[in-house]
């Protein structure tokens, strides 16, 4: 029987191919789990990905539309952002949310850890639920060209069952919270 606990993979060598402010890229020489012999690419993340879904009382929320480089697409999300590791991460999300959608909350509750892409990255995060907002303008960060939505949740949830929002970490947080509203536990 397989120890869940035991890695069963081998690096044999690492070498670093790329490196800015935001990730690492490497390239590993492996022993697969079979014994043979491979390679593997890996990317490590320098930040921790945040996600925020403001609900107000009449269970309104807000997204994020921006252009995506990497999809060379438009995307609608919920407010996110990257925080530094060693950083608490309601700091971060504090922070995106008032800088986004110009909101402050009252009420912060972890909803979900995550990792995303774990065959090739590290990358971790979590999503929050603010709630008892407050509004005021928004302060993009200056490379960022945003347009926030004001919608009812349950549009935002059939945004997604539409597949017109796919970013993950928003797909991941619109499900959780569509949860707990069903089940009464916000």
């Amino acid at each position: 029987m397989n120890d869940p606990d035991k890695n069963p993979w081998t690096k044999i060598s690492t070498k670093e191919v790329y490196e800015n402010p935001w990730i690492k890229v490497e390239h590993h020489t492996v022993l697969t789990p079979s014994k043979d012999e491979g390679i593997y690419g890996t990317v490590a993340f320098k930040n921790l990905a945040i996600g925020i879904i403001p609900l107000d009382t009449h269970l309104n929320t807000w997204i994020v539309g921006q252009y995506r480089l990497p999809l060379n697409a438009y995307s609608w999300e919920i407010p996110e952002g990257g925080g530094p590791i060693g950083e608490e991460t309601i700091d971060t999300a504090k922070r995106e949310l008032s800088e986004e959608v110009g909101l402050k909350a009252n009420k912060w509750t972890m909803i979900q850890t995550f990792h995303l892409s774990n065959s090739v990255s590290d990358e971790y995060g979590e999503l929050f639920l603010a709630q008892e907002l407050k509004e005021f303008d928004n302060h993009p960060d200056p490379e960022e060209e945003l347009i926030v939505k004001k919608l009812p949740f349950e549009e935002v949830f059939q945004m997604v069952l539409k597949g017109e929002i796919t970013d993950s970490m928003s797909v991941m947080g619109i499900l959780k919270v569509k949860y707990l509203i069903d089940n009464q536990l916000i």
